[in-house]
């Protein structure tokens, strides 16, 4: 097992890593002091895969558990949703020190988070990622936020966890094209703070897209202590944090252009190569670099070009990313595999020329 420590002064956690962390899940809330009542938040695919399971392991350890299951997909990440998982922890009678367990992915994390963070003005929340991405990403930093029509992660809040368990076992029931969205992610910590990360992934891509425990292990470890070490400096995103939008200005677009038919880490792939482009026609990263780049994720059978969808969308959703300040857009630009920054200096002619290609 590996372990990341985040800390935040009063609000430090710990993320824990390893294979078949889910079976210790009680035992790791009995050591940070929860040892009654719980409730687990879960999708209906994770209920039936891991939740019933965990259910009846931390009942074994003398916890009462109440589980409460969404539907499957990014739509249920709604204010909607929210009210009827409030309805159901009040007739549960849940207490304010009673901890929210967020089983499942990138939606349940920040649907849960969201509710864990607002209900008695905030209960305590355990993230307990079961895909790729919400492990290297989604679960660590805090941030929790619903969609409400095309506004997408904006309604939200700042809410870090009390824990984090990523069980790396449970990539073994992803749908092949689920583990290659969190790639994406995985790539991009690397490009913005450890360029021997990068070569890392480079040397070990057939043993990562075969599941190799170990080295599983380390991809995780070494992408969740590049963001904790990024979210440290930066908790409420006002600067620092910034980078780890590596290529979401032009990938949230894409997810909202396409009504999320194009899922996030095939949108951020191609968001990175089209930023890494806008730096190679400003002069600034070296086309070898971009060709690592562009090697890295065709590899992995992520997109390397924008998807077909109507060009003056796309910008308009570019307007209104959540980066923009005072009208400009801000976007992260990589000078080397390992070493980004933030400029507001793109023009949106750059951008429509990246986009129409």
């Amino acid at each position: 097992m590996r372990k990341v420590e985040v800390n935040f002064g009063l609000n430090n956690y710990q993320i824990l890593i390893g294979s078949g962390l889910l079976k210790k899940t009680g035992q790791k809330l009995k050591e940070i002091g929860f040892s009654d009542r719980l409730v687990i938040i879960t999708s209906s695919t994770v209920k039936r895969l891991y939740g019933d399971s965990l259910k009846q392991a931390l009942s074994k350890d003398n916890f009462h558990v109440t589980m409460l299951t969404v539907a499957d997909g990014e739509e249920q990440k709604s204010l909607e949703t929210a009210g009827r998982l409030y309805t159901e922890l009040s007739e549960a009678y849940t207490e304010r020190g009673t901890p929210i367990l967020a089983l499942g992915g990138g939606v349940i994390g920040d649907l849960a988070g969201f509710v864990a963070a607002t209900y008695f003005r905030g209960v305590p929340l355990v993230q307990i990622p079961t895909t790729l991405l919400a492990q290297v990403d989604s679960s660590i930093g805090g941030k929790v936020a619903v969609n409400h029509g095309q506004l997408k992660n904006k309604i939200g809040a700042f809410y870090q966890p009390s824990l984090v368990i990523s069980d790396t076992s449970t990539f073994k029931s992803l749908p092949p094209e689920e583990f290659t969205n969190g790639l994406a992610e995985v790539i991009k910590s690397a490009i913005i703070q450890d360029r021997g990360f990068f070569a890392f992934i480079e040397q070990n891509l057939d043993k990562i897209k075969s599941l190799d425990e170990a080295i599983l292990t380390e991809v995780v470890f070494r992408t969740a202590k590049i963001k904790a070490e990024v979210v440290k400096k930066d908790e409420t995103d006002l600067g620092i944090r910034h980078i780890l939008n590596y290529g979401h200005t032009i990938g949230h677009a894409i997810e909202t252009v396409s009504a999320f038919r194009i899922n996030h880490g095939q949108a951020v792939a191609a968001g990175m190569l089209a930023a890494a482009r806008i730096s190679n026609k400003l002069g600034i990263l070296d086309k070898n670099e971009l060709a690592r780049l562009k090697d890295v994720i065709l590899s992995t059978a992520l997109p390397t070009e924008i998807p077909n969808l109507d060009r003056k969308r796309l910008l308009q959703a570019i307007k209104q990313d959540k980066k923009v300040s005072k009208g400009r857009i801000k976007f992260i630009l990589p000078k080397s595999i390992g070493d980004v920054f933030i400029t507001d200096r793109v023009s949106l002619s750059q951008v429509e020329e990246i986009l129409t290609g």
